[in-house]
């Protein structure tokens, strides 16, 4: 559904977005993933029409979004993540307007609405001033411009920011809801969420696409079956901790490690997958007279994967991707902003 290839922009002598190729693929749901000032939102822009881009081709739903711009986003869903709302307007007087704005069929327009209003979870408060809404239900009302028209492609920018707990729960059992009915670009800071929602991830850093894939395949990329995480808990000082694992045979590197509350010390470890590293860490800690309340085995999360491929040094690398897969498509709706 959505196709980009050697995709680039450029503000003067700055390349914001260098070279970048994806695709998604029909029905898919996508994690676009990238540390601030990666070149996400720049190219989420680009592909919605709202910037142009100074190198490469963009195609949405077949239809070349450079040559064709209207038609393309008539197909696409666009949650900016400044979600720009007039607060004078009441909630559904907004989503008709913003639907007469995206050519819906007058006689469509309400059961659109209605349905818009209920997959973001906003009925309650559709006769509310949006002005005088909480910044989560103001978010709320986004998605739901995004999705009044019924597009084929959804392009969400930070849909969960200022969101309560339970409300997160529920864009992200929207979000799996509609895999496989729509093609979902999702850019989040929120990693477990996308753990949970995305079938597949693009990280970008400093404009480049440095992984692309499910998740697992690129933990193995980067990790394989050669690295052991091991978390461990005890009672002392985190430097003390630190110092007493470093030199221990097996233990590679700490990965963080974090204070807790009451004088507890948390660290990640990546080891050696040998049994016998485990053993000898608690020697360690134990020699070293430290208090340790716990040990135990863990998997590399997408949090050490994204802190591995967004360093500089990660970055700098003119390697190809890890664990790279072919393009897609996406659809979206006419979105005026």
């Amino acid at each position: 559904m959505i196709r980009v290839e050697n995709l680039g922009k450029r503000y003067g002598e700055r390349a914001a977005v260098r070279n970048l190729s994806f695709s998604v693929a029909k029905g898919e749901v996508i994690g676009f993933l990238g540390p601030n000032g990666a070149g996400k939102s720049t190219t989420l822009r680009m592909i919605t029409g709202f910037i142009t881009p100074t190198t490469g081709t963009i195609s949405v739903d077949g239809i070349d979004a450079l040559e064709h711009p209207v038609e393309a986003r008539r197909r696409i869903g666009y949650m900016p993540e400044a979600v720009p709302l007039y607060p004078e307007m009441r909630v559904n007087e907004y989503l008709r307007y913003r639907a007469e704005l995206k050519a819906v069929p007058r006689a469509q327009m309400k059961k659109s609405i209605d349905a818009a209003l209920e997959k973001a979870k906003v009925t309650d408060v559709q006769t509310r001033i949006i002005g005088q809404l909480s910044k989560g239900y103001k978010q709320r009302v986004g998605l739901a411009d995004a999705l009044v028209a019924d597009p084929k492609i959804l392009i969400l920018d930070e849909p969960t920011a200022g969101l309560d707990p339970n409300q997160i729960r529920e864009v992200r059992d929207l979000i799996r809801a509609l895999a496989g009915e729509k093609t979902v670009l999702l850019s989040t800071h929120i990693l477990p969420e996308v753990e949970a929602a995305c079938g597949r991830v693009l990280i970008l850093h400093q404009g480049k696409l440095v992984a692309e894939g499910p998740t697992d395949q690129i933990r193995k990329t980067l990790h394989g079956s050669a690295s052991t995480i091991l978390v461990m808990s005890g009672r002392g000082v985190r430097a003390a901790f630190e110092d007493a694992v470093r030199g221990v045979e097996g233990v590679r590197r700490v990965l963080d490690a974090i204070d807790m509350e009451a004088g507890i010390v948390r660290l990640r470890l990546e080891t050696e997958p040998n049994a016998e590293v485990g053993a000898r860490v608690f020697s360690a800690v134990a020699k070293a007279g430290l208090a340790l309340h716990e040990l135990r085995s863990d998997a590399v999360s997408l949090e050490d994967v994204f802190a591995e491929l967004t360093t500089a040094d990660a970055a700098a690398s003119d390697a190809p991707p890890a664990s790279p897969t072919p393009p897609a498509t996406t659809d979206t709706s006419e979105v005026a902003s």
